[in-house]
């Protein structure tokens, strides 16, 4: 059995969609960082998004665990033209696509971004590639919203609007195992 904490960064405040823009995370609630820090396993192997508020946040949680360089592939969606803009201005633009994105997510994608079947292949593949080589161990894997929302997806079988459904806060833990036989997940958005 391989075990993921799948962690959420520290919050950026940003009030648009941030995806692959490099954001730093607030990091100032200590107590929060230590409280998270003490519920990880100790001989977990730590690994994070290549991103600065995932990355950071990996730092501040890593203490005397191994870790692993960046995986780009952990990222965030890939808002593409929508990235870094408020909903409401990219509604007001084109309503259509953003309201079928958010509403029947799968192959719509933002203009010049991913769709979300392309985000799950390739965290879907990053996520293998992490059990494949540490199997059997913990894995702490510190990433973004919709990064975990693919390993949820998958874990429990859901369609893309049901993973959605899920909220995932700054700093919180979702913990899925990888069995012989399939996945099992434990606690979902979790504060320790």
């Amino acid at each position: 059995m391989t075990r993921l904490f799948l962690v959420r960064h520290g919050p950026t405040h940003a009030k648009s969609m941030v995806g692959w823009s490099d954001l730093p995370a607030d990091l100032s609630d200590t107590a929060a960082l230590f409280r998270l820090s003490a519920h990880l396993p100790e001989e977990a192997v730590v690994v994070s998004s290549d991103l600065s508020r995932a990355a950071d946040t990996a730092s501040a949680i890593q203490g005397d665990r191994l870790r692993l360089p960046h995986i780009e592939d952990l990222r965030e969606i890939h808002f593409g033209d929508w990235e870094l803009r408020r909903h409401s201005e990219i509604e007001a633009e084109d309503p259509d696509r953003i309201r079928a994105y958010w509403e029947y997510p799968g192959d719509v994608r933002p203009p010049g971004g991913e769709s979300w079947n392309e985000v799950c292949a390739r965290v879907d593949a990053a996520i293998d590639a992490l059990v494949a080589e540490y199997l059997g161990r913990d894995l702490v894997v510190v990433g973004h919203f919709g990064m975990i929302l693919t390993q949820i997806q998958r874990a429990l079988r859901l369609e893309a609007d049901q993973a959605f459904a899920h909220r995932i806060d700054n700093l919180s833990v979702t913990e899925i195992s990888r069995l012989a036989d399939g996945w099992q997940v434990g606690r979902i958005n979790h504060h320790p």
